[in-house]
């Protein structure tokens, strides 16, 4: 894993005991541009495996609080995207992530979710990924219990229909109970359904549908804070076009797919396209991980 930005000390690889500009593997290399010490120019990259808990600190959440950071949701609520995408835009691949993945994106996809309080998804991706529950991680038990979190996020679904196998581990043998976010519409027979499971189910929009900007309120309204959301296309693209993503983790896959996928946001465009800046750019065996935040 090698850090491409922003640059910092760390991004520059040193020898041991040695000194910007110096010859040898992992010293600063003089290039066009560079004045022999360290200044402007190519410099080889730091790459090797970060640690759980250096991949934990480069993916923190804003601080919370008084004086932290603001998301769409309101003070100290944060909703991130984490998504990945081929270099010719395909959102999934047979319709599912995995083929398209990689070993450092899997850990950064779990220590997104070792992170969030609740990870929000779609029916249809929980359909077509097979989700499970969130697992505890005996990695990240002391960081979760010094920031007031429970052994594992939970998993909110979001649903009109309620159309989900309740039989699945999801909803039958998770840490914390799933959440199910729904419409005060929805069939009453799916809903006591969901509730006999085990699933909390959660109205968050007067119709069929749900309402993103409500949902993200009922889950702050639960205690979650640290929002996450997994997609699908469609999912995320009701987030995006209703203004409540405040961040979008990227994976660019080093693959080329053709097809038909989807991208991974789907739906109606919005009226102006929305400005992201990036935050933060790493790369492993040619993919690349990108957090853009809104500007």
């Amino acid at each position: 894993m090698r850090r491409l930005f922003p640059v910092t000390d760390e991004t520059v690889a040193r020898t041991p005991g040695g000194t910007p500009g110096e010859e040898g593997v992992g010293a600063l290399a003089e290039g066009p541009g560079t004045d022999g010490a360290g200044g402007v120019g190519r410099a080889h990259l730091v790459d090797r495996e970060w640690s759980l808990a250096e991949l934990a600190a480069a993916y923190a959440y804003p601080e919370t609080g008084p004086a932290g950071g603001s998301g769409a949701g309101g003070p100290g609520v944060w909703l991130r995207a984490n998504m990945v995408s081929t270099l010719d835009g395909a959102g999934q691949h047979d319709g599912r992530s995995q083929p398209i993945s990689g070993a450092a994106d899997m850990r950064i996809f779990g220590t997104l979710r070792a992170l969030a309080d609740v990870v929000v998804v779609g029916a249809e991706t929980v359909r077509q990924e097979g989700y499970r529950p969130a697992r505890a991680r005996a990695e990240f038990a002391e960081a979760r219990e010094a920031a007031g979190q429970g052994p594992a996020p939970a998993i909110a679904v979001v649903s009109a229909s309620l159309n989900l196998d309740f039989t699945l581990p999801l909803f039958t043998s998770p840490l914390v109970p799933t959440l199910i976010l729904t419409g005060a519409a929805a069939a009453p027979d799916r809903v006591a359904a969901a509730e006999k499971a085990g699933a909390r189910v959660v109205v968050a929009g007067d119709g069929v549908g749900v309402d993103p900007a409500r949902a993200v309120r009922a889950l702050v309204e639960l205690g979650h804070t640290r929002l996450l959301t997994e997609g699908g296309p469609r999912l995320l693209g009701q987030l995006v076009a209703a203004g409540v993503l405040d961040e979008l983790c990227l994976t660019v896959s080093p693959m080329l797919t053709a097809g038909d996928a989807q991208r991974i946001a789907g739906g109606p465009s919005v009226a102006v396209p929305q400005r992201f800046e990036l935050a933060a750019l790493l790369e492993e065996e040619g993919f690349l991980f990108g957090r853009y935040r809104r500007t």
